[in-house]
């Protein structure tokens, strides 16, 4: 396309004059003069339009310059066209001047009405006058008017001296009042901030007493879960030291017997008789199995005792770098009973999703009492869910391939937090519910089954002792989600609580 506007197979226009000088500079002269003036045309229009904001049909000067510049592209075409023979070129843009050209003719077409419509000067002269003649009018009127305004001010301002007088006894009467209402509101409002003195002091001596009483309860199970700890664990560990000698010795007896049974094929008998009475072979295939018994039992028990151990912490009453996930376990370890399948409800599956977590510091035994409650509580709801499936036929069979589920998982959030996310697909906990879960004594449980300080515990512990965040996000009937970011610097950060 660009190729068909350049070809240079045609011949110049100036061949057409037979170049001769006079010709071809009168022709381009012209087409010079015209086109200056096709360029100059419109920026006056422009000028005026600027000038006079006024002016209506304001687009039409716009138009009627673009399609005087496109004559005068043509004419500068022209002059081009002697030398060049971009016949092709010309040949568009005069069809584009055409366009323009039509359709300022169209709009003209279209705008002849509304330019007639334009008052002529013999029109505006009578308006002119037929306003002066009003303005006259107005003015006499406005003359009476003023005489009577002069009246009206006259009485105006008497009845203002009259007004002025009864202000001056209602502004006294209002001020007095004034006075009397600020002493009431003052009086109130030191009377409000007693009032919210005494409620905020009150709550502070609940939590209190409810910290004291539950740190206490802690206290109190921690000495006696590490005074059974230490009394079962020197028992159990001669018991499971001295299963390596039983060990052997049950062996070499074993030994000792094939032996005789190798040499003296044909025991007495009475040795028979024993032999067969004992059941011998069934002897020396079981008693393996038994002292290996012992020794996972031992083993078991040696974990729990750790478990406890490791719960309680009674030594630890400063703040020191420990394994989250070590707590983690533990905690889960004592709760095995409620894990397990049983009356209430089926095996947990227990996910944990553990990543890799440096040493946290904080108050160790504090952090597995958290741990403790939130665990708890999915259990709880993990059962209660189980309850409705049971009672409420519907209910179970929108939830027919239930499986309860506590799902655990760990972090390092922005190299600054330490995060464990305890996820649990019970029951769940409403908005209006998870807005309260963190006041002390608030509970959703029957009486005798919950005090409401666990989670309110739990806030103050890692909000306040450990400059944390423990929030709560959940689904009703969906899931339960415990999220605990620990600072790995518990010194340098305080945050606030968040419910979702």
């Amino acid at each position: 396309m660009i190729n068909s506007f350049l070809v240079n197979y045609f011949i110049p226009h100036g061949h057409c004059y037979l170049w001769k000088t006079g010709l071809v500079g009168l022709h381009t002269s012209s087409d010079a003069l015209i086109s200056l003036a096709y360029f100059l045309i419109p920026l006056e229009l422009i000028y005026i339009v600027k000038k006079r904001q006024d002016i209506p049909f304001d687009w039409v000067f716009m138009l009627f310059s673009s399609f005087i510049i496109c004559c005068g592209i043509t004419h500068v075409m022209e002059i081009w066209t002697l030398w060049h023979p971009n016949y092709w070129l010309s040949g568009y843009l005069k069809a584009v001047t055409a366009v323009v050209s039509l359709c300022t003719a169209w709009v003209v077409v279209e705008l002849i009405p509304k330019v007639l419509a334009i008052p002529s000067p013999e029109q505006l002269k009578r308006a002119n006058l037929a306003l002066e003649n009003e303005i006259k009018e107005r003015k006499q009127i406005q003359e009476k008017l003023s005489q009577l305004t002069s009246e009206l001010e006259e009485r105006v301002q008497q009845r203002t001296a009259e007004l002025e007088r009864a202000n001056k006894l209602l502004q006294q009467e209002n001020k007095e009042r004034s006075l009397a209402e600020e002493a009431l509101r003052q009086s109130e409002y030191r009377l409000q901030q007693k009032a919210e003195e005494l409620a905020i002091t009150l709550q502070e001596l609940q939590q209190a007493e409810a910290q004291l009483v539950q740190s206490e309860k802690m206290t109190s199970l921690g000495q006696m879960v590490a005074g059974i700890a230490h009394e079962i664990n020197n028992p159990i560990n001669f018991i499971y030291a001295n299963i390596p000698p039983i060990n052997e010795y049950t062996k070499n007896f074993l030994e000792l017997i094939e032996l005789y049974q190798k040499h003296y094929p044909q025991p007495v008998a009475e040795i028979a008789e024993k032999i067969e009475e004992i059941e011998l072979d069934f002897i020396a295939k079981d008693v393996g199995k038994i002292v290996n018994s012992i020794k996972i039992g031992s083993e078991r028990i040696r974990g729990i005792i750790k478990s406890l151990r490791t719960f309680s912490r009674l030594d630890e009453s400063e703040k020191k770098e420990i394994e989250i996930h070590e707590g983690i376990d533990s905690t889960l370890m004592l709760l095995q009973h409620r894990i397990k399948e049983n009356s209430h409800c089926s095996a947990i599956e227990i996910i944990k999703n553990y990543g890799e977590l440096p040493l946290v510091e904080c108050y160790a035994s504090k952090i597995n009492q958290v741990l403790m409650n939130i665990f708890s509580n999915a259990i709880d709801a993990l059962e209660e869910k189980q309850r409705k499936m049971k009672a409420n036929t519907e209910y179970n069979s929108l939830e027919a391939n239930f499986s309860p589920r506590i799902e655990i998982s760990t972090n390092v959030v922005e190299n600054t937090w330490v995060q464990i996310e305890i996820t649990d697909n019970g029951i769940g906990i409403s908005p209006d519910v998870c807005q309260k879960i963190y006041d002390p004594f608030y509970t959703t449980k029957p009486v005798g089954y919950g005090t409401g300080l666990g989670l309110a515990i739990s806030y103050q512990i890692i909000n306040n002792e450990h400059r944390g965040i423990l929030t709560c996000v959940s689904e009703l009937e969906k899931e339960t989600k415990f999220i605990i970011k620990i600072p790995l610097n518990t010194s340098k950060k305080k945050v606030n609580n968040f419910c979702s």
